[in-house]
């Protein structure tokens, strides 16, 4: 019984691995697309998250005219609202979205609007700064669905 647990996990884990590395490897061997994004001028987590972005080969663009209207005209439901919309490849994206899930998304291209992290967890890029003492909350990237339904893209454990 132990045993096929550890098989499985270990399993699990190297497709993952293996996800992670095809990622990687797509990332530096093409140009990522110009991500666009709507914040508030004086958001200080928001900077963070253009910079995450960055850092990680996304080329931004940066509107300080608020996200309000973005997200409407993007289709993300005002539930699901964070600090700052952005656009990529066209995909829809609320809140602090990892890079790694972004990458993958334009890498499966499902049919949908996009990815949100609702609210501002606290341990999500942009809101991972020394002000906040290394702490980590749990939290959720979904993916938006046509018809304006959610499903789990990606789950990060609390810290």
């Amino acid at each position: 019984m132990q045993r096929r647990f550890f098989v499985r996990h270990f399993l699990a884990l190297a497709g993952t691995a293996t996800l992670a590395s095809r990622l990687q490897a797509q990332t530096r061997s093409r140009p990522q697309p110009n991500v666009e994004v709507w914040k508030d001028p004086n958001c200080g987590c928001c900077e963070d998250w253009v910079s995450h972005m960055r850092a990680n080969g996304f080329t931004v663009q940066v509107h300080n005219s608020g996200n309000t209207a973005a997200r409407a005209r993007l289709g993300i439901p005002n539930a699901l609202g964070s600090c700052h919309t952005a656009q990529v490849g066209g995909y829809a994206l609320e809140g602090h979205v990892p890079a790694h899930d972004i990458h993958r998304l334009l890498m499966e291209r499902p049919n949908a609007i996009g990815l949100a992290v609702p609210g501002m967890p606290i341990g999500s890029p942009g809101m991972d700064g020394a002000v906040y003492g290394g702490r980590k909350d749990a939290y959720s990237v979904l993916l938006i669905q046509r018809g304006g339904g959610t499903r789990v893209y990606q789950s990060y454990p609390r810290g």
